[in-house]
């Protein structure tokens, strides 16, 4: 059996459920607080939503920013400095095959979310925007929440 996990969804299958679970419910919060503004206001969420990092933006920047430094300091003051990028890059690698590497836990606990799940809340508020088809509010209100729990 490979360890090479599903990308679809690696992320949220190596995170706890109760991590997992917390995040599922403050999407859904955010959704229903949602359902009772106006278009603008959803309007300008979905733009937050466009603009949010998800956990691999904030790990590949991460590690890059880590062993950039530990690159340039191991060059310019001490070789010792070049054990960063070693440490980081290898985390980096087990991220990229498993979906798992030790800053993950850190950065799910903060809320760092997935691309999907970002993109749930996107689709949820869409719905509520009457993006999607000509319904009433509260058809809308209903259509979004279902279309968090997916």
């Amino acid at each position: 059996m490979s360890n090479i996990v599903d990308t679809s969804d690696r992320v949220r299958s190596q995170t706890s459920q109760a991590i997992n679970r917390h995040i599922d419910r403050e999407i859904e919060a955010r959704v229903r607080r949602y359902a009772a503004r106006g278009r603008e206001d959803i309007t300008h969420r979905i733009w937050e939503l466009d603009h949010e990092w998800d956990i691999e933006r904030v790990l590949e920047t991460n590690a890059s920013v880590l062993a950039f430094t530990g690159l340039f300091l191991g060059r310019k003051y001490d070789r010792r400095w070049f054990w960063l990028p070693t440490i980081v890059l290898p985390f980096l690698f087990q991220h990229a095959i498993q979906g798992w590497c030790p800053p993950v836990p850190i950065l799910r606990r903060l809320g760092v979310r997935t691309r999907k799940e970002i993109d749930r809340e996107k689709y949820a508020l869409k719905i509520l925007r009457g993006d999607f088809e000509k319904s009433h509010v509260g058809d809308r209100a209903e259509a979004a929440l279902a279309a968090v729990k997916m």
